[in-house]
């Protein structure tokens, strides 16, 4: 029991997972994990391009269709040297904390022992060249969920060139993973036309920006000694679904599911003289929303791949990313002579 609970004070309480740096489109990202006291961080680095919202709107995470989620947790390498100094650092916080419970202190002592005088002798620093230690480590935002428990085994040895014995150790595929939980996409507020308010059975016409709603990368990569593997993961969009907030009305196409165009736009914006045309891409309202508004959704879909060390790669669960906005529809006026 002793052991375990040292077992959980070594797995960390949370990866570094911040979000920060640039939000416009082009700009760069570039965090990355480190060590805080007794704390075992992330070592993972992010760096790509997020989504802006030109509209002045906010931008969110991707959200994966179905049930598919990022890892939880995962296992990342560390240099002897480094397990090292954080395993004694752990030792000297733990037993130098006033009122720290004794039991605390003799796990802390059991486990240090084990790392540097017991099964493994002076945390491998004699082998310094030859492997990595291995750690697991749990996503911040993510680390009370049951998932994120799954991630249990103590801090083992890989000599250079073998296999790491564990499911979710870090590839180019997990990093993928990782990296898809960090994409940002922008407020999905769609241009209609007529644009303050619409009327009772006339054609709305719905588009979205090209220069707005276009590709989106984020990488990740981790470096420990001469171990370096990365992954980009890209999401592109593909199309936008339309749902009118009543079923008194009819979207444009039919299913209300409107594909990306050949130049990267979706939908068509209006233009005069195409008042009695449908439009490729919007909503006829049958009936007024009296004195308030209809919710109007509009939800694009990406469709998300990726690239990685080795020239591995694939696709990962399309994402989603939508919001509502308020239309308001009047009824036409007849004027009477």
């Amino acid at each position: 029991m002793a052991m375990a609970a040292v077992a959980l004070a070594l797995i960390p309480s949370h990866a570094f997972a911040e979000r920060g740096g640039g939000r416009s489109q082009g700009g760069t990202t570039d965090t990355s994990g480190g060590r805080d006291g007794s704390s075992l961080v992330s070592k993972v680095v992010y760096r790509g391009s997020t989504a802006s919202s030109t509209d002045g709107g906010s931008t969110s995470n991707v959200k994966p269709v179905g049930n598919w989620t990022p890892p939880a947790c995962w296992y990342e390498p560390r240099s002897a040297k480094e397990f090292g100094t954080y395993v004694e650092n752990m030792y000297d916080e733990t037993v130098n904390a006033p009122g720290q419970h004794s039991y605390a202190k003799t796990s802390a002592g059991k486990f240090r022992e084990e790392y540097k005088d017991g099964t493994y002798k002076n945390y491998n620093l004699d082998k310094e060249e030859e492997g990595n230690w291995w750690v697991a480590v749990r996503d911040e935002d993510r680390w009370m969920e049951p998932e994120a428990q799954a991630c249990d085994r103590m801090p083992f040895w890989v000599d250079n060139g073998d296999p790491v014995p564990v499911e979710k150790a870090i590839t180019p595929n997990v990093l993928a993973e990782l990296a898809y939980s960090r994409i940002q996409l922008p407020t999905t507020k769609v241009t209609l036309a007529p644009e303050a308010a619409t009327k009772v059975n006339l054609p709305t016409w719905a588009w979205l920006d090209k220069a707005k709603f276009k590709e989106v990368s984020v990488t990740a990569e981790i470096n420990v000694g001469d171990l370096n593997i990365q992954a980009t993961t890209t999401a592109e969009p593909v199309s936008l679904k339309l749902e009118p907030g009543t079923p008194d009305a009819e979207t444009y196409p039919s299913s209300g599911e409107c594909t990306i165009n050949a130049d990267g736009s979706i939908g068509e914006p209006y233009a005069k003289g195409k008042a009695d045309q449908n439009p490729p891409c919007g909503i006829t309202y049958l009936r007024s929303s009296d004195d308030g508004a209809f919710d109007l959704r509009a939800t694009v879909t990406w469709e998300i791949a990726w690239t990685g060390s080795g020239g591995a790669g694939g696709d990962l669960p399309d994402g989603t990313f939508g919001n509502g906005q308020e239309v308001v529809v009047q009824e036409i006026q007849a004027v009477n002579r």
